[in-house]
């Protein structure tokens, strides 16, 4: 199988919990949850609330048709001229003939049904009450009208449940940031131990690797020598993940102009030794004079990530290639072993993943160059067959 990816997800964790941030990601989190609990209730609530307005208003309606109805049989009964039709700021009325034809109408619509009783109508809502045959100046129906008006019941019940989630939320944030203290100096405490660890580990490796310079110089190479020097820097390779990782979210890294020609030369040169331990070969073409605008300590964790999985993944007496070139104004590093290869490129560039578990490392050298590699925009290509091999190219 070969595959090839360009993938651009960034990856990355950090050593000591930050607690408002942990609150406020699981207070919004637990909040989101209880709100799609509540989508159901919270619509069943509105149905009733407007169930419960249109029984209010069919009582009410009903009540001032028989207003009207009551006024009407007063006026019958005194020697007015004239007769005032009551007026009411919420609903609208008037009287009709047995055709339905108006003898007095303040409506602003008619009902397209003349049942009696109350019903709805698109956004109008309408009570009709039946007359006795030329009692009110021969109307045959009395009709009372009002505007459906739903609006104030969407408003507060949006307003219920702003205030639920608001108040769940401030509950959840107050809760998950309490619960996360314990977290939080445990963290703390871990992350202060693997900064003094580091701190005290770079003083013996250091002290390591000069003396077996000086011993080599005094007494010249040997195959002991020579498998200390490659676990060494295998333990140093390790070591600047570590240390980079620490660093990463706390120090800015800054760019400048980088003879990666040069860069790279000496960075194979570092790894001779561990890869003369296994007999392999490590073949340079790399173009000179190639100049790259970037962080040394980030190409480093690039360049160093590369080809020491390159030689830790290839079978004993093999080749390495390790190639710089520009290609089409784009400078191009590529590193290409005949090794395992790799049965889930898809999974490599997780934290802690390890396809090999008697190779070594911890796992997260590819971790640290995926984050590089997405951050400034760099151009991945990954091609391997298992059991032939594998090829990482970057494209700059």
């Amino acid at each position: 199988m070969t595959t090839s990816s360009t993938t651009s997800v960034g990856w990355g964790i950090r050593l000591t919990l930050d607690k408002q941030h942990y609150a406020l990601r699981y207070g919004l989190l637990y909040s989101a949850i209880i709100a799609v609990v509540l989508i159901v209730p919270f619509f069943v609530y509105i149905d009733l609330m407007i169930h419960i307005n249109q029984t209010r208003s069919q009582v009410e309606m009903k009540k001032k048709s028989y207003e009207i109805l009551q006024k009407m049989q007063s006026y019958q009964g005194t020697n007015e001229d004239y007769f005032t039709f009551p007026r009411y700021n919420r609903y609208r009325g008037g009287l009709y003939d047995d055709s339905f034809k108006p003898i007095f109408s303040l409506l602003e619509s008619m009902p397209r049904s003349f049942e009696a009783g109350y019903h709805e109508e698109k956004n109008r809502r309408y009570y009709l009450l039946p007359l006795p045959d030329g009692r009110y100046f021969g109307a045959k129906y009395l009709i009372l009208e009002g505007d459906v008006n739903h609006y104030e019941i969407y408003q507060m019940a949006l307003l219920v449940a702003l205030s639920i989630l608001l108040l769940l939320f401030l509950l959840s944030y107050f809760v998950f940031k309490n619960f996360a203290l314990p977290f939080e100096k445990v963290n703390k405490r871990l992350d202060n131990f693997i900064k003094d660890s580091m701190h005290e580990i770079n003083t013996p490796l250091s002290i390591i690797n000069v003396n077996i310079d000086m011993f080599a110089h005094k007494f010249g190479e040997n195959k002991y020598l020579s498998r200390i020097k490659a676990a060494s820097k295998t333990l140093a390779t390790i070591y600047n993940d570590m240390d980079y990782l620490i660093k990463q979210d706390r120090f800015g890294f800054e760019k400048e102009s980088i003879d990666m020609s040069a860069f790279i030369k000496e960075r194979v040169a570092y790894f001779q030794d561990i890869a003369s331990l296994r007999q392999i070969v490590l073949h340079e073409e790399i173009e000179e004079d190639i100049t790259l605008y970037f962080n040394p300590t980030k190409l480093q964790r690039i360049v160093d990530n590369t080809i020491s999985n390159a030689i830790k993944y290839s079978h004993e007496k093999s080749s390495v290639y390790i190639s710089l070139k520009l290609h089409e104004q784009r400078i191009l590093f590529s590193v290409q072993d005949f090794g395992v290869g790799i049965e889930k490129p898809e999974k490599i560039f997780e934290r802690y993943y390890r396809e090999n578990l008697n190779k070594g490392g911890f796992g997260i050298g590819l971790n640290i160059v995926k984050r590089i590699v997405d951050e400034h925009g760099i151009t991945l290509t990954i091609t391997s067959r298992p059991g032939e091999g594998s090829t990482f190219s970057y494209l700059f």
